[in-house]
């Protein structure tokens, strides 16, 4: 599969102060299949360890970290000689060996020249809970994600048409009502699907909507069964259900996280570190509440915030969401179809690299998200699960704050009225820091 992050392990493979590079993200999203392509595509060889599996490499670890000893053992338990020029070194599942972590920073001091990579599932679990040397300020960081909808549409051979919603967007432009209709369509298909890669490929290979179906509940599974590994026996029970609590948090009208959802009686005393850990592994995204002002950082209230699932098509999968229900959307309550539409654009905006806030004052006006463009700009974002977009949120806010402009995303085609910009569904990957301030 073609993903947008081969750029940015191809812009890090060229830097002239090249780190060793952590891969962070949640199990499943293709970090491994992503690396060994690059060294497919970029290097002569590669070294593969997997540290789940190779204890011969970790025994070697334990002894000495420094990177001499490493490549030397290297070399001789893989039986090739490793060139710091066209061979990569491959560290997978590295928080299973901290020392491996710790080594980075000496790669990075001894050997700056050979090209090394780290990745694993829960690498913020394993840090945060550990006391060990981590090698701060010696490594650069690479967050990967479940497929967004622009890869979506290159893996089902749709570029073409993934080529002329860019040029409407940068154009603000109207798609052609045909072209509008088939994106819509492929859009619904990614909210059923989402874009975990194993799920995008049963769902390639099948042609089906329901094939795909028991992928994503093995995908759930594992994140369970992680929790139940790597995290404290007492608090396993609290996790997995603060997890299945978040189809119910997202189905209300009022999306903030209510710790009585997930237990009678619940708060964040008793909660709190649940979600800290779904959202350090990778499988929640948190968007927090904020007043307004710049930088937006500065005025967030924590401990008002919704939850959200990394991946559209598992929350589909999680809250047992039926597939025809999301091709036939006038069977559907739109608060229903609305909690899917309004994770899959917090998804999207968080692949961008924007951060996740929200907006509420004290006369119940809500606004799903508030952007910060490079430069400082704050820009109102309005979700919309249909082409019925009233709303007297949006517009509270323009009189409140008159911002340079506002967005809402709707099943609408592009537009630009009373100083607001339709974005369709299927355009919201387009949204990034650097073309909001456009």
């Amino acid at each position: 599969m073609q993903r947008k992050a081969m750029n940015d392990l191809i812009n890090w493979k060229n830097k002239k102060n090249r780190k060793p590079l952590l891969l962070y993200g949640a199990r499943q999203v293709g970090k491994t299949y992503l690396v060994k392509e690059f060294a497919n595509e970029y290097f002569k060889d590669i070294i593969y360890v997997n540290f789940e599996t190779n204890n011969i490499v970790s025994k070697v670890i334990d002894e000495d970290i420094s990177p001499e000893y490493i490549i030397k053992n290297l070399e001789i338990i893989f039986n090739k000689k490793i060139d710091k020029d066209n061979t990569l070194i491959f560290f997978d599942e590295i928080q299973r060996n901290t020392r491996a972590l710790t080594s980075l920073k000496y790669f990075y001091e001894e050997a700056p020249l050979y090209y090394v990579i780290g990745a694993g599932s829960l690498q913020r679990i394993h840090i945060n809970s550990k006391e060990f040397s981590f090698p701060v300020g010696k490594v650069d960081f690479l967050t990967i994600y479940p497929l967004s909808f622009d890869e979506f549409l290159i893996s089902t051979k749709n570029d073409l048409l993934l080529e002329k919603i860019k040029e409407c967007f940068s154009k603000n432009e109207q798609m052609p009502s045909l072209l509008h209709k088939q994106a819509l369509d492929l859009y619904y298909n990614y909210l059923a699907i989402g874009g975990m890669p194993e799920v995008v490929n049963e769902f390639i290979n099948s042609n089906s909507l329901i094939s795909p179906i028991d992928y994503q509940k093995s995908i759930i599974d594992s994140y369970k069964n992680d929790i139940t590994k790597y995290s404290e026996t007492t608090n396993v029970p609290k996790i997995i259900a603060t997890f299945d609590s978040i189809p119910v948090q997202l189905a209300k009208d009022n999306k903030k996280f209510q710790y009585k959802l997930v237990q009678k009686g619940g708060t964040s005393t008793i909660f709190g570190d649940s979600i800290y850990w779904l959202v350090n592994a990778g499988i929640a995204n948190k968007c927090v509440k904020t007043k307004i002002g710049v930088p937006l950082k500065m005025y967030v209230e924590l401990d008002s915030f919704k939850l959200y699932m990394n991946d559209v098509g598992l929350l589909t999968n999680l809250s047992e969401f039926p597939i025809y229900l999301i091709k036939n959307r006038e069977a559907v309550n739109e608060v229903m179809i609305g909690m899917l539409t309004e994770n899959y654009v917090a998804s999207s905006l968080k692949y961008n690299g924007l951060n996740l806030n929200y907006w509420k004052n004290d006369f119940n006006s809500e606004l799903d998200f508030i952007l910060q463009s490079k430069n400082g700009l704050i820009i109102p974002l309005e979700v919309k699960s249909s082409n019925h977009t009233k709303s007297k949120s949006l517009n509270n806010y323009m009189k409140e704050y008159n911002p340079k402009y506002g967005i809402r995303v709707s099943s609408k085609n592009f537009g630009f009225k009373n100083n607001i910009k339709s974005v369709p569904l299927y355009a919201v990957f387009c949204i990034t820091a650097n073309n909001l301030d456009n």
